[in-house]
């Protein structure tokens, strides 16, 4: 084994999509503190700039992976800035709260861009700057084959993502893809703008079917966690990890 879970990203090149909140925010927080060399990306820069300030082995790329100039402009300069990119987590997620009878346009616009596209779109571009074996880990989630009351558009694009990284896989057999699926994590930005009532109606749906826990993970131990066996997985490049699933270990709500 060529590195422990302690010291895994200690000099990795790292690629973070979708780094100014949540999960994306805290691993790359470990990455930076791990002794990585960390770019971190997201639309909002000033966000950004708070989390890397003082970090002299990190740098922002500010960008929307809804627009696939701004991907490639996003990949490139990664790699100007690291050398290299031999890890790329792709943690960006975006969701109305809707009744699929009241999802619009601009809502599957929205999912699917982000979720589908965004990761197609920085794909195809650091496939050109990764090393044989590089790894490339997006955040999925455990709402595919286990539809939640007004997620059904995002649910269904994290379907289609799932589908993505095993075509990648086939495609690209000397990159090593990881679906990472995740179930309920707090605190993060995901919900902040649901509707209350909505949100009220989704709760009393998503607990009457068993789809709710008693506790929830904390983003910064899913961090610790994706920062060991991620950067473990860069140091044995003959080992894929096609598949992880993080689930709070918790109760089912009312069980």
């Amino acid at each position: 084994m060529r590195s422990a879970p302690a010291d895994a990203l200690t000099d990795r090149r790292v690629l973070i999509v979708g780094a100014s909140a949540g999960i994306g925010r805290a691993f790359a927080k470990r990455a930076i503190a791990d002794g990585a060399s960390v770019a971190v990306v997201g639309r909002r820069a000033e966000r950004l700039a708070e989390l890397v300030e003082g970090a002299s082995s990190a740098v922002v790329v500010a960008g929307d992976v809804r627009i696939a100039a701004d991907c490639a402009r996003i990949v490139t300069e990664a790699k100007a800035a690291l050398g290299g990119i031999d890890l790329v987590l792709y943690c960006a997620g975006s969701s109305p709260l809707r009744a699929l009878a009241d999802t619009t346009a601009d809502d599957w616009a929205t999912v699917l861009e982000t979720h589908v596209l965004g990761v197609h779109h920085i794909v195809q571009e650091a496939l050109r700057h990764m090393p044989p074996h590089g790894v490339v880990a997006v955040l999925s989630s455990e709402t595919v084959g286990r539809p939640r009351y007004g997620l059904g558009a995002y649910g269904a694009s994290k379907a289609a993502l799932d589908q993505l990284l095993l075509a990648l896989r086939v495609e690209h057999p000397h990159v090593r893809f990881t679906t990472v699926t995740v179930g309920a994590t707090f605190p993060t930005e995901f919900g902040d703008g649901f509707d209350p009532d909505v949100l009220g109606r989704a709760l009393s749906e998503w607990g009457r079917h068993g789809l709710m826990t008693e506790e929830m993970m904390d983003p910064d131990e899913v961090a610790a966690v994706l920062a060991g066996m991620l950067g473990t997985a860069v140091g044995n490049p003959s080992v894929g990890v096609e598949h992880l699933v993080l689930r709070p270990s918790s109760p089912v709500l009312g069980s």
